[in-house]
């Protein structure tokens, strides 16, 4: 099996393999098998809006969203319909292709559904992929959803299964898996990743990528989290994260699931530009931007589009490129010769 085709039979020690390459090593081969997939100098470009903000009943230790812990952030119901959509238009308007949409409920219920699907029918009808994020689902209320016309669906799994109940208590990994089936079994396409930095291991980090790279189909969209500490929160002490890690996480994650969109979330606002640019050559070609991920901070629109025209990036749309089209695609990218002549 070659590398550009998703494998879903990665074991834990090739994984750890992977993590242990030298930097230069594992940068080198994540951005050979990014470059064969997708245009390496494209990102696609997603806005994210928490159309119900707090008072969550799950205890998730990283989520200012939670109703268990005192962040000072402030209730809101679920926004009415023609609010969601400007802020849909407006997003357009500034450059996104896909519009996001969280709330912060444990499962969505049936007195908010006719608003959810009104929603998503408003967003398609502007041209826009949709996504959102409404918690678990059943099998009926995912083929709702499905059939009102949603790309996609965010349930993250967040971290590894063994370190799952050291976060979360009020859902069970099995209970994600499930969302994700009926997801699938609806016919739409999966967004999961997780969220480094959390206090996880090393291993940890494995398990979160194997399980995402092992499902039966590996997700479309990826999303890499950094942990944004939160007072309030439990995690909101934790010890920061090696950024030299979090690069090794993306790069790892293009290596395991080629063919995915591998976004950099939450936790951007931290990150200096070189940080970013490492994780757009390890294979991240998704972002979120706007000046808050539902209640974190995020990077202003002109500041990711400064760093854009920085590193010759521009925003994308789209899947990724049929194989075969690799080979021209690998054709028409013609070596600078000057990095073959530096002394």
């Amino acid at each position: 099996m070659d590398s550009l085709t998703p494998r879903h039979d990665w074991t834990n020690e090739q994984i750890e393999q992977l993590f242990a390459l030298p930097m230069n090593d594992l940068l080198f081969r994540a951005h050979s098998v990014h470059r064969q997939v997708f245009n390496p100098n494209e990102v696609q470009v997603s806005r994210l809006l928490s159309i119900k903000t707090g008072a969550c009943p799950e205890d998730c230790k990283y989520c200012p969203q939670s109703a268990r812990y005192n962040t000072g952030l402030e209730k809101e119901r679920l926004m009415e319909v023609e609010r969601v959509l400007e802020e849909a238009n407006k997003a357009k308007q500034s450059g996104a292709t896909r519009f996001c949409m969280g709330a912060a409920w444990r499962n969505p219920n049936a007195r908010d559904m006719p608003y959810i699907l009104d929603m998503i029918k408003g967003v398609k009808g502007m041209g826009m992929e949709t996504c959102m994020t409404l918690g678990m689902l059943d099998g009926e209320q995912a083929k709702e959803l499905a059939e009102a016309g949603l790309d996609y669906y965010n349930h993250n799994l967040d971290t590894g299964p063994e370190f799952y109940g050291d976060i979360i208590t009020t859902r069970t990994y099995g209970d994600r898996m499930d969302t994700l089936q009926n997801v699938r079994d609806a016919g739409m396409k999966v967004c999961s990743g997780g969220i480094v930095g959390m206090g996880e291991q090393p291993k940890d980090r494995v398990g979160l990528l194997q399980a995402l790279a092992n499902m039966e189909r590996q997700p479309e969209s990826v999303p890499i989290n950094m942990l944004v500490k939160v007072a309030g929160t439990p995690l909101d002490s934790v010890d920061d994260l090696d950024p030299l890690e979090f690069v090794r996480t993306i790069a790892v994650a293009r290596i395991v699931m080629p063919r995915s969109r591998v976004r950099l979330s939450a936790g951007r606002e931290g990150m200096t530009d070189e940080m970013q640019a490492m994780c757009f050559f390890a294979g991240a070609n998704s972002i979120f931007y706007g000046c808050k991920l539902l209640t974190t901070e995020n990077p202003e629109e002109s500041d990711d589009m400064q760093l854009f025209k920085r590193l010759g990036l521009t925003p994308a749309a789209g899947d990724p490129v049929p194989l075969e089209n690799v080979a021209r695609q690998l054709a028409d990218a013609t070596p600078d010769p000057r990095f073959y002549n530096a002394g």
